[in-house]
């Protein structure tokens, strides 16, 4: 086996040190991190989920999909997901 350079030795030692506090500290922070967000989560679930839709986002379902089809039928090219254009919603157009 080759013989290190005498001050090689301490130059690697050191660095294996560091790395080994550092990789301790990130998982120290990993956990504070997951606590927090547990903490968060469960004051955000308190709340109750809507389980029913509103006569207003009914509507405005019914407007998206009534521009969507106008579009498909004015450039032939049909939606895919995420290109959805700028929608403005208008509570006062008639229902549908």
């Amino acid at each position: 086996m080759k013989q290190m350079h005498p001050s090689l030795k301490p130059l690697m030692v050191s660095s294996l040190v560091v790395a080994a506090f550092v990789i301790a500290d990130l998982s120290a922070w990993a956990q504070t991190l997951t606590t927090t967000t547990t903490t968060s989560t469960t004051f955000l679930s308190l709340k109750p989920k809507p389980t029913t839709a509103t006569d207003q986002m009914v509507q405005e379902a019914c407007q998206r999909q009534k521009a969507r089809t106008a579009k498909a039928l004015q450039t032939g090219v049909l939606e895919t997901f995420g290109s959805e254009e700028p929608f403005v919603f208008d509570p006062k157009a008639p229902r549908c």
